[in-house]
């Protein structure tokens, strides 16, 4: 089985319900099981700045293992997120999606492999960029390498320069 790591946010509707869901429907999926989840983070939209913290994100990282390849993994994903009030993911390369929704949730490291697809980017290619998916990858997997730059994800964050808003959440 592959160690997976996911990347999972919201910032539309019951938050917080969203991303219980997301979690209790992975945990249901053929072939994968959760190891970890990072607590919940209030994050706020990236690459906005100063944004009301009512529509900030709340995100989380989870860590499964799968014997699930990428491609069928992501289906998975995508159907979760249209279950979950998200609309279908735009076609085409390059289409950068920064608008509110009710669950995201993205393939951020699949074990060490490295995938460059049309539509499948693994590792995510911004993760290394954003400080609202490395702080909750930290918790879980700091010492994890990342299979491109060959740096572990404490090491990534510690050279973040990424200002936006990030607090853990408060239910």
């Amino acid at each position: 089985m592959t160690r997976v790591f996911l990347g999972l946010g919201s910032n539309l509707g019951d938050r917080l319900h969203h991303l219980r869901e997301a979690l209790a429907r992975l945990g249901a999926l053929p072939d994968v099981r959760l190891l970890a989840c990072s607590r919940f983070y209030e994050t706020e939209p990236w690459p906005e700045r100063h944004v009301a913290q009512g529509r900030w994100f709340l995100n989380c990282v989870v860590e499964v293992e799968t014997d699930l390849q990428p491609r069928v993994l992501l289906a998975w994903l995508q159907e979760i997120e249209t279950l979950l009030g998200r609309p279908p993911h735009p076609a085409g390369p390059g289409l950068l999606d920064y608008e509110p929704r009710s669950l995201d949730i993205d393939i951020l490291l699949y074990g060490d492999r490295v995938v460059s697809e049309f539509d499948l980017q693994i590792p995510h290619p911004l993760m290394h960029e954003r400080r609202f998916v490395l702080v909750p990858l930290a918790e879980v997997a700091a010492e994890v390498e990342h299979p491109i730059f060959y740096r572990p994800i404490r090491d990534l964050l510690a050279e973040l320069d990424d200002d936006l808003g990030i607090l853990p959440f408060q239910a």
